[in-house]
């Protein structure tokens, strides 16, 4: 029986037992991103990267001035300006890389700095940004023999973190943006359920043949790794891959069935729906509770090696949209975005085991991101498809500058706009990065041929303004309270005390050939044992004596033995005994701790509260002070009305007095005038009664000249008659008489005039529609139309047009004098191709009213030949009016 050592059985036994009392837990939510007022801001870094010309004949319209300057200038043929001469632009950014730069160089200057960020708990972008054909996705991926930025970010992560990685399914992302945190043995048991489960298809290894592709992208002697890695803690690395097509987000890592021989997406634009391809479905983005954005539902897959990253790389990149242009072979027809995100937690006090407490788990992450290039489709003569991914490329890339402007302008002016996140997916994702903390870096891809230069010319403008955006700083990494060295102290005790057990023997020595050989040359040396004949009493004596021997040395070893394991034993349980007492207060301690966070979290909880109490009373004052200002100003803008109104009531009262003095001078001026008139008017009557008086006079003194004349004549008859007298003439009487009288003769009577009228239209024998709407007055007038064999209607319809050969409309309006004007508008009905009934107007007559006493409207009432009109109307008698009370007209 071998005691005096540790076995694998009871090592694994202790092991289960620690974890299991540390229990599982989960990683807490980083906290988002806080606005502090005195954060330190850094501005969007932003380079240049020029590649080279295709052919060494094309023009080019890019000069490179300095480090940190490019200038523009126009192309043979392409005028700038009015007056003919070339317009020269130069351009300012952090660096610019010339047409020889290596990937090397450019990694070393832009993503390295990302990638120490990263392991120190910050987060980070990169993208590129430029026109179609620029070099953006060769940049950032590179070709076999020069990777590109993105493997070599991968490449430096796992070179700093390869040896202090976690088991898998340590970490666990659980679906929400967040982390889980599980001990050994459920990280074990996943494992082992993973493995089990063929059907599911299982997470990349990092035994399996990476792809040709990316086999030999990055060569050793460029590798590099950071200097920033706590060896106190352990990491795991999470990669996810999405594209942003058409503005819809889809999963490039998502297993579903693929056929690569058969097109995926249809001419126009639709996918193929059948049973060979189900066309992948879209994600959605979410807002964690710390108001971080994420791709909710995306594969999160946790790679161990370079090239395992590597190929779960490649697997999404197949699956990308890329399409041939006339601009570019494998024109991206989508943003990529793929995410690095790295989990790190400590050890606990002894080395050994993940620290499982939530609160000292951070997450960061590295977002890399190569945007489609903008294009115009004047020039890629783009197409059905073709042509709408084109057109949301450039939209998005709009949405992007007219975000990066409005921040500009908020943080230049003070300005609070709303910056249009949300009109993109692209700028909607990446919402935390301007609006919360971390670095941001741009390239900006530039193709000097001399065709783009007014796209280049755009996004030059574009990635100037871009470098006066800031974003916060990002903070430092955690400070862990647990000592440094944890793990070379847990490394170290592991190693002495297995050299321990190895002095002491252990399972592994007492197979060793060359400790049983030396154990057998300690024993005594047996004699010659050969007997000569049957009475040799020297022999058999001197061989059970060196037995003897041997027994008695055999059973000191097995003492010694016995007494080495009973001490080994007692060490056991004293070091087990140390455990336990270790155990119960780490226990203890863990109580402690967990209602120290409990106080924590009630007290958070309380701080929450009161944060939000105290947002809602500033919010409440905001709402009050905006209430307040918009009455102060209602009551500005009443005062003012106020004033204004008075004004207009103190001109109005003055306006009026004026107007009352005027018209009691006109009162004035008109009384005195009817006076005078009045009084001229007695004075004509007076003179004309006197007239009469006196014509009467006159008519009786010639009666009774003739009375007397006639007794005369009679007395005279007898006898002989003298000679009349000559009397005066009448017509000199006459004359007076009309001299002093003011009214003149009366005329004889006047016949009435009945004249001819034409016969109307209406007399015929066809029959009529007499439509006489429902809002025309009855005149109670003598002449009226009346029409034979009609159809009386006030509103036309089809059927008694159709039994009919002619239509009236009897019309009312006012006329000019006042009275009421009666218009009867004749057609003809016929029949038209359709089957319906059409109205042909050919005659209008016009039936008016007047009055007879009524003054003309074109004279004016002060003139002289209406006064002398009126006074000979006043003394005129009245004659007969042969006008009817209808008057009939033909109008063309």
């Amino acid at each position: 029986m071998k005691r005096g050592k540790f076995s694998n059985e009871d090592r694994i036994r202790c092991e289960i037992l620690t974890m299991q009392r540390t229990g599982k837990s989960k990683t807490p939510r980083r906290h988002g991103p806080k606005k502090a007022s005195n954060t330190e801001k850094d501005p969007v870094g932003v380079y240049c990267r020029i590649r080279p010309l295709g052919a060494e004949d094309e023009e080019c319209c890019v000069d490179m001035i300095s480090s940190s300057t490019i200038q523009l200038h126009a192309p043979d043929g392409l005028k700038a300006n009015r007056n003919g001469e070339y317009k020269e632009t130069q351009y300012t950014f952090k660096k610019i890389f010339g047409i020889n730069t290596t990937q090397i160089e450019l990694f070393e200057e832009i993503a390295k700095p990302l990638i120490d960020d990263l392991i120190d708990c910050k987060n980070g972008l990169l993208f590129t940004y430029g026109v179609t054909g620029s070099g953006k996705t060769f940049t950032m991926t590179g070709a076999p023999g020069d990777g590109g930025l993105l493997p070599r970010s991968l490449d430096m992560l796992f070179n700093s973190i390869g040896s202090f990685q976690a088991k898998r399914f340590v970490f666990k992302p659980d679906e929400k943006n967040g982390m889980e945190i599980q001990n050994q043995v459920d990280a074990l048991l996943e494992r082992q359920k993973r493995e089990s489960q063929q059907s599911v298809p299982k997470t990349p290894s990092s035994r399996q043949r990476a792809d040709p592709e990316f086999a030999d992208m990055i060569s050793a002697e460029e590798a590099c790794k950071s200097e920033n890695v706590d060896e106190d803690c352990c990491y795991s690395v999470f990669v996810s891959y999405v594209e942003i097509y058409n503005n819809y987000i889809y999963d490039l890592l998502e297993d579903a069935s693929f056929d690569p021989i058969r097109s995926k997406w249809l001419g126009g634009g639709t996918p193929v729906r059948n049973n060979e391809f189900i066309p992948p479905q879209s994600k959605i983005l979410r807002e964690d509770q710390n108001h971080n954005m994420y791709v909710a539902g995306c594969t999160e897959v946790e790679v161990k090696s370079t090239e395992e990253a590597f190929e779960v790389f490649w697997k999404g990149q197949k699956k990308r949209r890329t399409a041939n242009t006339q601009l570019n072979r494998e024109s991206s027809r989508s943003h990529s975005v793929f995410t690095v995100k790295l989990a790190q937690a400590p050890l606990d006090a002894d080395g050994d085991h993940i620290l499982q407490d939530r609160n000292q788990v951070n997450v960061s992450q590295l977002c890399l991101v190569d945007l489609a290039g903008s294009e115009r489709t004047s020039r890629t003569r783009a197409e059905g498809s073709r042509l709408r991914e084109a057109g949301n490329i450039n939209q998005s890339l709009m949405t992007l500058r007219t975000c990066m402007e409005v921040l500009r302008e908020n943080q230049m002016y003070g300005t609070n706009k709303m910056v249009p996140y949300r009109d993109s997916k692209v700028t909607h994702l990446f919402k935390n990065y301007f609006d919360g903390e971390g670095k941001v870096r741009m390239i900006l891809c530039v193709n000097p041929k001399a065709d783009d230069y007014e796209e280049t010319m755009l996004v030059m403008r574009f990635a100037e303004m871009t470098q006066e955006v800031e974003v916060a700083r990002p903070a430092d990494g955690p400070i862990y309270v647990l000592p440094a060295g944890r793990r070379q102290r847990h490394q170290a005790s592991r190693d002495e005390m297995s050299r321990r057990i190895e002095e002491r023997g252990g399972p592994g020595n007492s197979d060793d050939p060359n400790l049983l050989n030396r154990l057998i040359e300690s024993l005594p040396a047996l004699p010659p044992s050969e007997v000569v004949d049957a009475f040799d009493d020297q022999t058999l004596p001197r061989l059970v004596e060196v037995l003897e021997k041997r027994q008695h040395i055999r059973q000191m070893i097995s003492e010694q033995f016995k007494t080495k394991a009973n001490t080994l034993m007692s060490m056991l349980q004293q070091f087990d005994n140390q455990h336990s007492a270790k155990e119960t207060f780490l226990h203890n301690q863990q109580s402690k701790l967990n209602e120290k966070d409990k106080v924590v979290v009630s007290q958070r909880t309380e701080l929450e509260r009161l944060e939000k109490k105290s947002k809602m009373l500033e919010y409440k004052i905001d709402i009050l002070q905006k209430t307040t200002d918009m009455y102060e100003q209602d009551k500005r803008s009443l005062q003012h009305e106020l004033e204004t109104r008075e004004q207009r009531l103190q001109r109005e009262l003055g306006e009026r007095r004026r107007l009352e003095q005027r018209m009691h001078g006109v009162v004035t001026d008109t009384r005195h005038k009817w006076e005078k008139e009045c009084e001229r008017r007695v004075n004509a009557k007076q003179l004309e009664m006197q007239n009469k008086l006196w014509v009467k006079d006159e008519k009786l003194k010639q009666l009774k000249a003739i009375v007397t004349e006639s007794s005369s004549t009679s007395g005279a008859s007898s006898t002989e008659c003298p000679e009349k007298p000559a009397r005066p003439s009448r017509e000199r009487d006459k004359n007076i008489t009309q001299k002093r009288s003011a009214s003149p003769s009366p005329t004889p009577t006047a016949l009435p005039v009945h004249p001819m009228h034409r016969r109307s239209h209406s007399a015929g024998g066809e029959k009529w529609v007499d439509h006489k709407p429902s809002s025309n007055l009855d005149l109670d007038t003598v002449m009226q139309p009346i029409i034979p064999n009609a159809i009386k209607v006030s509103t036309p319809s089809e059927k008694a047009l159709s039994k009919c050969q002619k239509y009236v409309l009897r019309h009312q309006e006012l006329a000019s004098d006042g009275e009421i004007e009666t218009k009867l508008i004749k057609g003809n009905v016929f029949k038209t191709r359709g089957g319906g009934q059409a109205v042909q107007f050919t005659d209008i007559e016009t039936l008016t009213q007047e009055c007879p006493t009524a003054p003309s409207r074109k004279r004016r009432s002060g003139s002289a030949e209406a006064r002398v009109q009126r006074e000979n109307n006043e003394n005129v008698p009245p004659v007969s009016s042969s006008s009817h009370g209808y008057q009939k007209r033909r109008k063309p």
